[in-house]
């Protein structure tokens, strides 16, 4: 077993899955507005900004996405909020082709390491999704390395609610304190996860804010999933 995840004490671990498992750590809205640039879009990044907060918002108000679309179905509403909202809808599968890409690129190194550590750790899924979350794993080929997939809109809470990661260490049958929680967001991952007793591990990527975090709070940082081997 990894050395460093032993000395933590480390029995199970709880993965986040957008910004962690996709996208290698990075912010899916810096993931997006690098695409928009490749693409293109003729848009600065403050209207970006704005388009992707309201795109988010819409899809947590309104029953946008159905429990049967597939990742690039997600992403392609969650892309059409957005350009819609600043009048470039011609863009769409250009910047949805890109995003895709770095999409399946990311997970399928992610899909390499979770079946690793799956042989000598039991893995849990905690991750803030739309109600399709099986559909997209099953895409990906990873819905073998988990035991129990814990999704916001299958339970009913969301992160940061620390009731998340504690039901994600009553899946795995574990106390929090022998449970690691791997997540990128500070906010929604780290904070919630030590307030439930968690051990913490950031992915650390390119951020959404420059809000400055305390990086000893977390009992690893690391900077890609291979470092958990």
């Amino acid at each position: 077993m990894n050395s460093v995840l032993t000395k933590l004490g480390i029995k199970g671990l709880l993965f986040d899955y957008g910004g962690t498992l996709d996208t290698g750590g990075d912010h899916w809205g810096i993931v997006l507005w690098k695409a928009w640039q490749e693409a293109g879009v003729p848009v600065g990044e403050a209207s970006f900004r704005e388009a992707y907060v309201y795109a988010e918002r819409t899809l947590g108000q309104q029953s946008i996405i159905r429990s049967d679309f597939s990742f690039s179905q997600t992403l392609e509403a969650k892309l059409q909020l957005e350009l819609d909202y600043v009048g470039q809808q011609s863009f769409l599968k250009h910047v949805l082709d890109i995003v895709c890409s770095v999409a399946q690129r990311h997970t399928a190194r992610s899909r390499e390491v979770l079946r690793i550590l799956a042989d000598e750790l039991p893995l849990v899924l905690v991750s803030n999704f739309y109600g399709n979350l099986h559909v997209v794993l099953q895409e990906f080929g990873l819905e073998s390395v988990f035991r129990q997939v814990i999704e916001s809109a299958v339970v009913g809470i969301r992160k940061p609610d620390p009731k998340m990661f504690l039901m994600g260490a009553d899946a795995l049958g574990l106390a929090p304190e022998e449970v690691a929680v791997v997540g990128d967001s500070f906010d929604n991952d780290i904070i919630p996860a030590k307030k439930a007793g968690c051990r913490t591990i950031w992915m650390k990527g390119a951020q959404w804010t420059d809000k400055q975090v305390d990086e000893h709070m977390p009992d690893l940082v690391v900077s890609k999933i291979e470092e958990l081997l």
